[in-house]
């Protein structure tokens, strides 16, 4: 599949004529060859959103909301071709393929919600006959930087909040699914975004610095979103500083859930199982440590590597797998060499560490210590590290001994007890008695720590994309001292 860039409304090849190869995962051959941005098309991109901006900034919320909703009407009526692209660029299950654009799906409905909910206020002032207002307005051209994961997910939500609000976007597509971002650009034009509102710019990999810098430090770009890894989120961070461009960074992960002494067993289960092993445990979400109270670790862990162990995996296109294919060979061999670090300092392999080229099994690994890579790496894959507790302090502690603080969870029948771990724990994000992997629309979404910080999601999302200003009305004759 050829891909070009989306730039002012066109679809059209990199200046310099240059491509370059996505390769399916698993059999290697071409996903997608796709354009490869030089610079003066990244310039080229942000030129044409910032020539769309004084439109589209202007233009009614309810029209705003009569096009985000038909962008989410025809996202889903081109499922299929989702599901065929994330596929064969990312080796994705169908099943996550249908979720993403599903979800993708409500986040521009709940978008297109907010665009009569961009508020503001009258504050009293000492001054006489002076009405003062905090209005929020938006805040010019927005960059957008989706990773591959939950390509739909996340490269819609890099976008539409920032649409709704009055904003124009370049979304940088990631080089592992330039297809898949592209498609979320044709659909958003198909709706009737006004020419140059919508721009998708796709790079090979190596040009990738030079692209970004770019593009945040172009004078139009007022905000940057960026989902990714922390190594990566902190060059982004400091390069927008250097331009005094604020950003919203949502980082790695390495989620801890906490299972008490009173804790349903089963259910802790099952919710570890979902939350390590969905979408090959490739979310920023995911279950990656699983802090357990001694009283129970027992028959808690017996009862996961059972669960692990009956979740089959397997190539997406030749059956109805639980767990499809990592992202390549080189996440593989990544993975396996944090398995094998563990085992070699201690840890007990329960269920997993089988891998098939670019297919894992679901891994669990018990008595996991702070000796071992597995305990404070992110692994990004289909493994989850048991780690024992006695009692709730250490339990605590242990859950927040990670640099990480996206998302967590805490199991526990005393939901007053609960809640309070959960109120002690460091992350942006935590459920009592829910899996660690819980997305919706209309949530605050975002970390703290090394897992980043801002928020997208409802209207977190009007406060991250629009220009809070003052501005005063003088009624009535002016006095001044001199």
């Amino acid at each position: 599949m050829d891909i070009n860039l989306l730039i002012d409304d066109r679809d059209v090849a990199a200046s310099t004529g240059a491509t370059f190869e996505r390769r399916d995962p698993i059999t290697g051959d071409v996903a997608s060859r796709a354009a490869a941005a030089s610079v003066a098309d990244a310039q080229a991109a942000a030129d044409a959103a910032a020539a769309a901006f004084p439109a589209w900034s202007k233009l009614g919320p309810n029209a705003r909301r009569s096009v985000l909703l038909k962008a989410a009407d025809l996202l889903e009526g081109r499922a299929a071709e989702f599901v065929n692209l994330m596929a064969t660029e990312i080796g994705a299950t169908a099943g996550w393929a249908q979720f993403n654009v599903k979800l993708a799906a409500g986040m521009l409905r709940e978008a297109a919600s907010l665009t009569t909910q961009i508020t503001g206020e009258i504050i009293p002032s000492d001054k006489p006959g002076c009405v003062s207002m905090a209005v929020r307005q938006p805040a010019g051209v927005v960059l957008g930087i989706a990773p591959w994961n939950a390509p739909v997910i996340l490269g819609v939500r890099a976008v539409a909040t920032p649409l709704a609000c009055g904003n124009t976007v370049v979304l940088k597509a990631s080089e592992i699914c330039p297809g898949t971002h592209h498609l979320i650009g044709a659909v958003l034009r198909e709706a009737g975004l006004p020419a140059g509102a919508i721009n998708v710019i796709t790079n090979a990999p190596e040009n990738a610095p030079e692209i970004i810098e770019a593009l945040i430090a172009h004078s139009a770009v007022r905000r940057i979103n960026f989902t990714g890894s922390t190594r990566v989120g902190r060059i982004i961070a400091e390069t927008a500083a250097r331009f005094l461009k604020p950003v919203l960074l949502e980082l790695g992960g390495k989620a801890s859930l906490v299972v008490l002494d009173d804790a349903h067993l089963d259910a802790a289960v099952a919710a570890s199982a979902f939350g390590a092993f969905m979408n090959q445990g490739q979310i920023c979400m995911s279950t990656e440590r699983i802090v357990v109270d001694n009283a129970v670790a027992d028959d808690f862990v017996a009862k996961l590597a059972a669960k692990a162990e009956s979740l089959q995996a397997g190539n997406p296109r030749h059956g109805n797998f639980a767990l499809g294919s990592l992202v390549g060979v080189e996440a593989a061999e990544r993975i396996g060499g944090l398995v094998n670090d563990a085992v070699s300092k201690g840890a007990k392999l329960l269920a997993g560490g089988r891998v098939d080229g670019t297919v894992m099994s679901a891994t669990v690994l018990d008595h996991v210590t702070p000796a071992m890579r597995l305990y404070g790496e992110e692994s990004f894959g289909p493994v989850v590290c048991v780690i024992r507790a006695t009692g709730v302090e250490e339990a605590v502690r242990i859950a927040n001994d990670t640099e990480y603080g996206l998302s967590a969870a805490v199991f526990g029948r005393d939901i007053t007890r609960a809640l309070e771990v959960a109120h002690r724990i460091d992350s942006g994000i935590c459920h009592i008695n829910g899996a660690t992997v819980h997305d919706e629309a209309q949530m605050p979404f975002g970390g703290v720590k090394a897992s980043g910080y801002g928020r997208f999601g409802g209207k977190a999302g009007i406060a991250e994309f629009t220009e809070l200003r003052w501005i005063t009305i003088e009624t009535g004759p002016q006095h001044f001292p001199i």
